[in-house]
């Protein structure tokens, strides 16, 4: 016993030494980058301390590095803007992603971890090897595509057990929610500021040439033809920020709600993240951001108010909540209006023209069942729709596949999301798809009724949710969302810490201010509605 603890230390005094050289090293670099004025070499070497230090704590601590991976997610495209959008940038997440799970499972070797057994786990295996097979697709131009598919599938999936195992109580659940809000309202903020000043900020004055169409695009409303910059904030593209807004709206939903029934005093941070939230979806550009995130406040609420705890009198405090957030979201829109109504203005002039049934300029069913149904027609009449091309040949990101072989970007592609797996993998591709998304939602739902009645209800109907828009609608209509990394890891992290709540809600759970209930009839009462 004493050898090995002895090993220990002499192990991490070894990993300390190193880090502190490898630090002195970079010091000293970056200093001579900035006496150099480089402001490429600069990002870079900064970049490069973050990522050593990083994973040196990744290693020693799972937990922090599992939190820092996150930032590092949400900034990453930062950084790639500015630097000229390399594939090194690109795969600095990957690096990270693999040393959590390394930390992960040497914690859980050595005891220190619950883990995770999920129940769809049979179903996604199916879909993986159909992937994995389909990797060596003779019509496939390179396997480098089927690679750049399988990660894009499924490489975050192994988050789904660090979000089980990180949370041990609910300190480590509130943790989680308002670490996540707190960047999701820098990110938002950034956005609006971007949508009123112009896309030039936090944009290089030169993009990349494969990023230019993605973070300096301008709509018009039809009618009136008012311009409407879609910002990118922090991301390389539109829709990748559009996209997050959905997730933070519905993170921050679900988060005041499970902060004010636990009487946290950090309840007010999902407040601003539902009222900022809102207006940065109404200034995103996007009508998918506009109408999923007013879908989410609407059936969130009427969720929460279904699944409260009334018999310990805690729905009142829910429609409470539910009325200072509505109240908030119309606090900033009409800040917005009077401080820059041109801006919000040209947003309203297009999401009304396009999305107005009445309006001549309407795309609303062409949109919604048109355009994705179309799309699907055009996958199936492909001459291998049977068997398909090969994983990855039509994902997103398979320019810069092609980019690296030196070859044409792959011509035959579709939007849909199903009609994307049919041109990939053949018509097995989708049924196996919806097998394994069904499974999961089944067993999610599951936990969510569970649940019903307790605290932490909001919190899991929340991440239902998310993973319902994501898996059905926002795959059917594409399969870019789920293939988007940020969409990607938070689902399967989100999927763990909705499976390891009803842990925390065996545990006994005093609720604040019902001195008339005994300590021992709340517990009782409380494990009796799981």
């Amino acid at each position: 016993m004493n050898g090995a603890l002895a090993l220990s230390d002499r192990s991490r005094q070894a990993v300390g030494l190193l880090a502190f050289a490898g630090l002195m090293g970079i010091v000293l670099a970056l200093a001579n980058w900035i006496v150099t004025g480089s402001l490429g070499m600069l990002i870079m070497g900064g970049m490069a301390i973050a990522l050593v230090m990083i994973v040196v704590t990744t290693l020693n601590n799972w937990r922090i590095g599992l939190l820092l991976f996150i930032v590092w997610l949400l900034f990453e495209d930062l950084a790639r803007k500015y630097l000229g959008n390399g594939l090194i940038l690109f795969f600095g997440k990957d690096v990270l992603a693999a040393i959590t799970y390394l930390s992960l499972w040497r914690a859980k070797r050595r005891g220190e971890v619950p883990w995770f057994k999920p129940p769809f786990i049979v179903p996604l295996a199916l879909f993986f090897f159909l992937a994995a097979i389909q990797v060596f697709n003779t019509w496939s131009p390179s396997v480098l595509y089927g690679f750049l598919g399988l990660k894009l599938y499924f490489y975050y999936f192994p988050l789904v057990y660090g979000g089980y195992a990180l949370l041990r109580n609910g300190a480590d659940l509130e943790q989680l929610l308002v670490f996540n809000i707190a960047f999701g309202l820098v990110i938002a903020v950034l956005g609006i500021i971007q949508s009123v000043v112009g896309l030039k900020v936090l944009n290089p004055v030169v993009l990349a040439p494969e990023l230019e169409g993605l973070g300096n695009l301008t709509r018009y409303s039809p009618i009136t033809h008012q311009a409407v910059p879609q910002p990118t904030s922090v991301f390389v593209s539109a829709g990748r920020f559009a996209s997050y807004i959905i997730l933070v709206v519905i993170l921050a939903l679900g988060a005041q709600a499970y902060l004010l029934l636990t009487q946290r005093r950090r309840a007010a941070w999902g407040f601003l993240g539902v009222g900022i939230a809102v207006v940065a979806a109404m200034q995103s550009g996007s009508r998918g951001s506009l109408i999923y995130v007013t879908m989410s406040v609407l059936v969130l609420s009427a969720g929460f108010l279904w699944g409260a705890p009334w018999r310990w009198g805690q729905g009142r405090r829910l429609v409470k909540a539910l009325r200072r957030a509505f109240l908030v979201g119309a606090v900033g829109l009409f800040l917005m209006v009077q401080f820059f109504p041109r801006s919000i203005g040209a947003s309203w002039a297009f999401y009304s023209e396009t999305l107005s049934p009445t309006s001549s300029a309407s795309e609303l069913e062409s949109r919604t069942w048109e355009y994705p149904l179309r799309n699907l027609i055009t996958a199936l009449q492909h001459p291998r729709w049977l068997y398909g091309d090969g994983t990855g040949t039509a994902s997103l990101g398979m320019q810069y596949v092609a980019k690296a072989l030196g070859q044409a970007p792959i011509s035959f592609w579709v939007e849909n999301g199903w009609g994307t797996l049919i041109l990939e993998m053949g018509i097995l591709g989708p049924i196996l798809w919806i097998i394994w998304t069904s499974t999961l939602l089944y067993f999610s739902w599951k936990v969510v009724r569970r649940l019903r009645g307790t605290v932490y209800f909001p919190v899991a109907l929340s991440i239902f949710w998310y993973a319902f828009v994501l898996l059905v609608p926002f795959s059917y209509n594409g399969m870019a969302p789920y293939q988007n990394y940020v969409m990607n890891a938070y689902l399967w992290l989100l999927i763990g810490v909705l499976f390891r709540l009803p842990h925390l809600a065996s545990n006994p759970q005093t609720v604040p201010r019902q001195a008339q209930v005994p300590k021992l009839r709340t517990a009782t009462a409380y494990a009796g509605g799981l």
